[in-house]
């Protein structure tokens, strides 16, 4: 398929990148290097950010790039993680190992799909219905880091797999709001309190934990968007009222 605007050729080859990352993070699984594996998802969820950000400013949004962008993400962020977490923890379930692991691709999948008929205008950037699927595989892969560092389980890590991956796929085909990031602004302080305090007490556990703390990040983000659906739910609210349109260009 010929791309009409050459300045796509940029976010697209940010894209194919996103699946090269993925693609050797499924190899480094299958040889079980776990931790670089890790490391690759986290690449390809960089260079999925990039490519969205250069499809903006260069005014190359389209149809052919969502498409692209989904089945980048679907290996990157689907296939990827869940062959981690089997390799790394499920492989000794055999046929149940590969159900659960497989639920991680399979309800990305659905996520993306899902996400694809529901976009309208790719000028606007909506908050995201369900768990965003990148979101999705970080937060497998820094647990992986964190917890499997040197290819044996470091406690809690056999009590928190099987909940943590239930959680994760739900997660995806839910309708759970999750914001998208809004622009780096003077007026956010004001407009987004919450957000610009998630991201201080991101740098505190940072500061001190280290880069293996950027699990429990992930993992406080996800909660805070179950508790905050839930809390929308027992006062009677619609919980898609936070979903705001941001342009992005």
């Amino acid at each position: 398929m010929k791309v009409k605007n050459k300045r796509a050729i940029i976010p697209n080859t940010l894209t194919t990148l996103n699946i090269f990352s993925g693609f050797v993070s499924l190899i480094f699984a299958g040889e079980k290097e776990f931790i670089l594996a890790a490391y690759f998802i986290g690449i390809a969820a960089i260079f999925d950010v990039l490519d969205g950000l250069f499809a903006r400013l260069l005014g190359t949004s389209s149809e052919y790039g969502v498409q692209l962008d989904s089945l980048g993400d679907t290996i990157s962020f689907g296939a990827a993680p869940a062959m981690l977490i089997y390799q790394a923890y499920l492989i000794k379930f055999g046929f149940w190992g590969i159900i659960l692991s497989a639920l991680l691709l399979i309800f990305g999948a659905l996520r993306l799909a899902r996400f694809n008929i529901q976009v309208e205008d790719l000028s606007v950037k909506e908050n995201f219905k369900g768990l965003p699927i990148p979101l999705s595989a970080l937060t497998v892969a820094s647990f992986i880091y964190m917890f499997k560092p040197s290819g044996s389980p470091v406690e809690p890590f056999t009590y928190i797999v099987f909940p943590l991956i239930l959680l994760l796929s739900g997660l995806l085909v839910s309708t759970v709001p999750y914001n998208a990031m809004p622009k780096f602004h003077k007026s956010m302080f004001s407009e987004s309190p919450f957000l610009v305090a998630f991201v201080a007490l991101s740098v505190v556990i940072l500061i001190f934990i280290g880069i293996k703390g950027i699990f429990y990040i992930f993992i406080t983000l996800i909660l805070f968007g179950i508790l905050r659906y839930l809390l929308f739910l027992i006062l009677g609210k619609n919980p898609n009222h936070l979903k705001v349109k941001n342009k992005t260009n």
